[in-house]
């Protein structure tokens, strides 16, 4: 069986590097040259832990092929599977057209029978139009059939994920469709749910939109906790032994960024809407995690009134650890707030800071420490929980800056440890630890430039 994968990033790179794993022959299309150039050196486009590896074993074992001649890619393919980007477009609804585009592609170069397989996240009912769109635009006398296949990996652990998913979903309308897909998913050994193609669409969209009103739902309580004096992080303990609820995105922080969560809440929303129909949850979620965001930011001025003039720490750009993805980042709108107010921010990721630079690439300094960005500066903003953030000891903060001021948007450090130091702690949901005994002397040190 011929595989070929069109689009390679995170969703199509790594659903072919983990079918081959598996022992498929798989060819990956993409129209950059100068991808599939390095893809070949066995050298990840994308920064993904365990995908390099991948790419060069199954490369070198024949397994796993790069091209940018989808013509000849899609001629013989038994199986396509398209894995390109579906954007939020400025309404919030998604942007089909490269899908749209492959699935042109595809038409007008299969000359036998082909399985169309979906895998990027498309509005529910767009499986049954790309298989319309195919039968209308085939150049050739060849059967050719849709099916969804949503994937629920996440950055950072998207190999894993793939290879050792918690369950595939498929979503077919024949038994040759169902057949195939779970022929090429039996070696995966674990759960297949087979369903119509548009509810496994909506499994996708069900999935994410729930983990994502589940970390706003636990960043409003924290916000409460901090009114009545509570402690999240224990209030989060004791939900968790209920077998209900469990303990899986419950951590308190400035909310959900990245590629899947902003996108996938708003397309919902922006489906529903346009059906006659509103999901307040959904737009509940959106809400509370764009207000969640701008918490630190809000904590500094409310603690110091202007920032102008004073050296801001930045620790951690990504929106999360594990990725050097940046989109909807809370560090993003913050620093631009920061500048927008005088600040002069120094900044460390360990991954990160090319990609920052493309947006900020003068307006601020870079470092390739977390001691250098703490280095004299008035006060700390901590936005992505790095192992290499975390494994920062209170004593650095102390150490090195001018007035150790921290504003920990990802609850790096414990309560009970940030009191044994002379350290001003602003964390989320948590009390605040102010030091009165070293307050006077914080205050007189804060200067502006």
């Amino acid at each position: 069986m011929k595989i070929v994968v069109a689009g390679t990033g995170y969703v199509g790179l790594v659903t072919g590097a983990c079918l081959s794993e598996v022992g498929h022959n798989v060819t990956c299309v993409d129209i950059d040259e100068h991808k599939v150039a390095i893809m070949k050196q066995g050298i990840s486009p994308i920064y993904e832990p365990g995908l390099d590896e991948l790419l060069k074993n199954n490369y070198d074992a024949k397994r796993l092929e790069f091209t940018t001649n989808y013509k000849n890619a899609y001629k013989d393919a038994d199986v396509i599977f398209i894995g390109v980007g579906t954007p939020e477009r400025e309404d919030g609804s998604a942007n089909l057209n490269y899908v749209y585009k492959v699935a042109e592609q595809i038409a007008q170069n299969v000359e036998k029978d082909c399985l169309v397989v979906v895998k990027s996240t498309v509005p529910i009912g767009t499986n049954d139009k790309i298989e319309e769109f195919l039968k209308e635009h085939l150049v050739n006398d060849v059967h050719i059939e849709a099916a969804s296949n949503p994937e629920f990996l996440a950055q950072g652990t998207a190999v894993r994920d793939t290879l050792h998913a918690n369950r595939i979903v498929i979503g077919v309308e024949s038994d040759k469709a169902r057949d195939t897909l779970k022929g090429i998913y039996e070696k995966f050994n674990t759960t297949i749910v087979v369903a119509n193609r548009r509810s496994a669409e909506m499994v996708k969209y069900a999935s994410n939109d729930f983990l994502a009103l589940k970390i706003s739902f636990i960043n409003e309580i924290a916000n409460v906790c901090e009114i009545v004096g509570a402690n999240i992080e224990d209030v989060t303990k004791g939900m968790s032994y209920d077998p209900r609820i469990g303990d899986k995105f419950l951590k308190a922080g400035l909310g959900y960024g990245g590629s899947c969560f902003p996108k996938d809440t708003k397309a919902l929303h922006w489906l529903a809407n346009d059906n006659g129909y509103e999901l307040k949850t959904i737009k509940a979620t959106i809400e509370v995690n764009e207000n969640q965001k701008y918490k630190l930011f809000r904590k500094a001025k409310q603690r110091l009134g202007s920032l102008k003039g004073l050296k801001v720490a930045v620790l951690g750009l990504t929106f999360k650890p594990g990725t050097d993805d940046l989109r909807e980042a809370p560090s993003i709108r913050n620093v631009r707030r920061l500048l927008e107010e005088g600040a002069k921010i120094v900044a460390y990721d360990p991954v990160g800071i090319d990609n920052f630079k493309k947006l900020f690439p003068t307006e601020i300094e870079y470092v390739t420490t977390p001691e250098e960005t703490l280095k004299n500066a008035d006060l700390a903003f901590i936005f992505t929980e790095w192992n290499e953030i975390k494994a920062l000891k209170l004593g650095v903060y102390e150490k090195f800056m001018k007035t150790p001021i921290i504003f920990d948007g990802r609850n790096c450090y414990k309560i009970s440890d940030v009191e044994k130091r002379q350290i001003e702690y602003h964390s989320i949901g948590r009390k605040e630890v102010l030091n009165i005994l070293n307050r006077g002397k914080q205050e007189a040190a804060i200067t502006r430039m």
